[in-house]
């Protein structure tokens, strides 16, 4: 029996079509690809809607890839909107946008609103509404330390999933654990000790997640996810916990355009966490505000958070740290320092602590030594070392191109437009030359 003329999956060569005519905003000559687009469709949402959190429209290179394939017909009206407004198309039907459960009449040029939106994948990630609000004083079963344990466990192994996985990989499972960890917090009854830990859990648990969501390119998802932590953390009463949360959303604004709330945020987090805060906390709080310094051009104030940071961990004692700053190290102050030193164009400051990092870094660690080898590759750039900034960027495209992390594929934009003014440098021509065959395909 014959399929239904509107079941047939057939591509959608308009929409590509409106897309190649576009040219990319960083690559010359090239046209615009599916992660600009999804990129600047993004902004678009956030423009075109300014007030309302619009977190579950958000899109990657591979919604638009399958919408371009023609899995997708009919996004809801707010994708739709946007990708007119950046496609410059007056209506859906120039983009072969349509709803198969329509008439024609769309398929003619009547651009529908009222429409049955499909599903979206991350819609129901993290609810609205106080998800640590008690349903009632006595709920559910009787839990008891055990239940922190067990959760504080699966925390854990989050981080460190965190270590050798991108974002793209673990947003899912990641926000599943958050929301099943705070309607377990809601629906049971505990003692006032064993809720106090489950707060914390959820905190830490927001953290990490908060953390993976940003990777994956969702800054919506991951600031509400570390503001509920903060909040989570905050009714615990662990300081240093919600001074990390706060923390971790100013570093997201230093790397977003948002350096002067990531300032602000960064020195709040500091004030939060107290002077009496574990060793470790102290100098990741520092870390943080130096990037942001650096970030808004403060260069001085930079310097001073770094110097502060070393000086902060010398002060550490066995068994003060909390778990979740098990990676805080003097390897991870260097690099810092590194990446300090790399964003106010320091680079011979920058360069030995890098290489010396990376010469022992866990290689399971891609995403995180490709990012490294952004830095080492930017370094060599400033410094006017081509063949040596190619050969650190080489490195880092063969470790990331699979990795499914937007901080990876953002230091990738940054690499590429560092390199191209050697252009006459055959190791960083063959370089460039790879990259816009990788870009070609994916355009593709």
């Amino acid at each position: 029996m014959p399929r239904r003329p509107d079941a047939v999956i057939t591509p959608n060569t308009r929409l590509r079509g409106a897309r190649r005519r576009l040219p990319s905003p960083v690559r010359t000559g090239q046209c615009l690809s599916r992660t600009e687009l999804a990129d600047a469709a993004n902004r678009a949402l956030d423009c075109l809607y300014p007030g309302r959190d619009l977190t579950v429209h958000y899109v990657d290179f591979r919604w638009i890839g399958k919408l371009e394939r023609g899995e997708h017909r009919w996004p809801s009206e707010e994708r739709r909107a946007a990708l007119r407004h950046v496609l410059d198309a007056p209506t859906d039907t120039e983009l072969g946008l349509y709803s198969p459960r329509r008439t024609d009449s769309t398929l003619t040029g009547a651009n529908e609103h009222h429409h049955q939106a499909l599903p979206d994948p991350l819609a129901e990630l993290l609810p609205t509404g106080d998800l640590l609000q008690l349903v009632t004083a006595t709920a559910g079963r009787r839990v008891g330390h055990t239940t922190v344990s067990d959760l504080a466990a699966r925390v854990h192994r989050l981080r460190l999933a965190d270590d050798i996985l991108a974002g793209g990989d673990l947003i899912r499972p990641a926000f599943r654990e958050l929301r099943a960890a705070t309607k377990f917090y809601r629906e049971t009854s505990h003692t006032e000790a064993v809720g106090r830990g489950l707060l914390i859990q959820i905190g830490e648990l927001a953290q990490i997640t908060g953390w993976i969501a940003s990777d994956a390119g969702h800054l919506h998802l991951a600031e509400r996810a570390y503001n509920l932590g903060a909040s989570a953390a905050r009714q615990a009463g662990d300081a240093t916990l919600a001074a990390n949360l706060l923390g971790s959303l100013a570093y997201q604004h230093a790397n977003t355009g948002r350096e002067r709330e990531g300032v602000e945020l960064a020195r709040a987090a500091l004030d939060e966490a107290g002077h009496d805060a574990p060793a470790e906390a102290r100098a990741l709080s520092f870390d943080r505000l130096a990037w942001a310094h650096a970030r808004a051009d403060e260069s001085q104030r930079a310097m001073r958070a770094l110097g502060e940071a070393h000086e902060s961990l010398l002060h550490s004692r066995d068994g003060e740290a909390p778990l979740w700053a098990y990676w805080v190290s003097q390897d991870e102050l260097d690099v810092m320092d590194a990446r300090v030193f790399t964003e106010l164009r320091r680079p011979l400051r920058a360069l030995p602590l890098l290489s010396k990092v990376l010469d022992r870094y866990d290689a399971t660690h891609a995403r995180e030594v490709a990012l490294y080898l952004s830095w080492l590759a930017v370094a060599y750039a400033d410094a006017n070392e081509p063949e040596a900034a190619a050969s650190a960027a080489a490195r880092m495209f063969d470790l990331s191109d699979e990795l499914p992390s937007a901080r990876i594929s953002q230091r990738a934009s940054v690499v590429v437009q560092r390199m191209m003014r050697f252009g006459d440098v055959p190791e960083a021509r063959a370089l460039l030359a790879d990259r816009r065959a990788d870009w070609q395909r994916e355009s593709d």
